[in-house]
């Protein structure tokens, strides 16, 4: 017997401009939702208050009737185990910031944290196509690389609250240098939305035909290549097998780690299809120990991308219910 029925928690995702909330059901279904600018308030007190106020009017406005069972939020460098969001550089509130007790006092409810791309992780398991997999690495292919490790049905947390920063990792040492961590040849240097851009406006100067030599430096972004690829432009499309190649041989390093059953790929660089999903399966496989090939499936997301951000944060406060 299904002893939520009736029941539902709230799924916050905490951005440096907006935070996304919704009540979620057990079902995954986003029962109501809505929007607020997160740079507005100069105290996490203050900015706590203002969900509450929102959310109250939220569920009167949606006439729902559901008991609210917990909090689960979202955050940039959120820690599951201290509660605290800590040293986020997007965030207006410095330092070490005790989010989850200030919600907690504020609903008088049970509230859990964790780093959004492990929220992500989270929810992909529960509704998307992770579902019934105890073994997963979700990547998030954004203006970063985020990512989060689900390892015998447990996230992988570290001893810290910090593990699973996989975009951080050095896959080229030495190479292209971080624009804000500095480090040289790490996987978001290359493999994020950004680091595909990066790559097309270096490699158009060599290509003078290519049709992105046809846009300012300032228009070429990741959609932008993806769009030059799809009409032809063979410049475009080598921009995709370099950074697939290059995804690729990252995942085989992950996979050698940790050895789930699927890699779930989400966001919008993703959506780029078998311009850098052929080269990413080409090139993990290639660089895999033998034990370990033909057993990992690359799996998109099947999670809306709108919506994906509150259920992932939803899921991690269903996971105490």
């Amino acid at each position: 017997m299904d002893n939520t029925a009736g029941t539902m928690v709230l799924g916050i995702d905490i951005g440096g401009t907006n935070t996304k909330f919704g009540f979620v059901n057990r079902q995954g279904e986003i029962l109501a939702k809505s929007v607020l600018s997160t740079d507005q308030f100069a105290t996490v007190q203050q900015f706590a208050e203002e969900v509450y106020r929102r959310a109250g009017q939220l569920q009167a406005e949606a006439g729902l009737q559901h008991r609210l069972l917990g909090i689960g939020i979202g955050a940039p460098n959120a820690n599951f185990h201290t509660g605290t969001v800590e040293q986020a550089p997007n965030l207006p509130w410095k330092g070490v910031v005790p989010l989850a007790k200030t919600f907690e006092e504020q609903f008088h409810l049970p509230c859990t944290i964790t780093n959004d791309a492990n929220a992500a992780a989270l929810g992909e398991q529960l509704y998307g196509c992770a579902r019934g997999m105890t073994d997963i690495i979700m990547i998030t292919l954004g203006t970063g690389v985020g990512s989060g490790i689900i390892s015998a049905g447990t996230l992988l947390y570290g001893h810290d609250g910090f593990a699973g920063e996989l975009g951080h990792t050095i896959i080229r040492p030495g190479g292209r240098k971080h624009w804000s961590t500095g480090s040289e040849g790490s996987l978001e240097a290359y493999a994020s939305a950004t680091g595909i851009a990066i790559t097309a406006k270096e490699m158009r100067a060599e290509h003078p035909a290519s049709m992105l030599n046809n846009y300012a430096e300032d228009d070429i972004d990741a959609r932008l290549v993806f769009e030059c690829a799809e009409r032809g432009d063979s410049m475009a499309k080598e921009v995709f097998r370099f950074t697939g190649q290059i995804l690729g041989e990252s995942l085989a390093n992950f996979v050698m780690f940790s050895s789930p059953q699927a890699i779930i790929l989400f966001g919008g660089a993703a959506r780029a299809g078998e311009y850098l999903l052929g080269p990413v399966r080409e090139h993990m496989e290639k660089n895999l120990f033998p034990v370990f090939r033909n057993k990992v499936k690359i799996l998109l997301s099947a999670l809306s991308e709108s919506d994906a951000a509150i259920l992932g944060a939803s899921a991690l406060a269903w996971q105490k219910n």
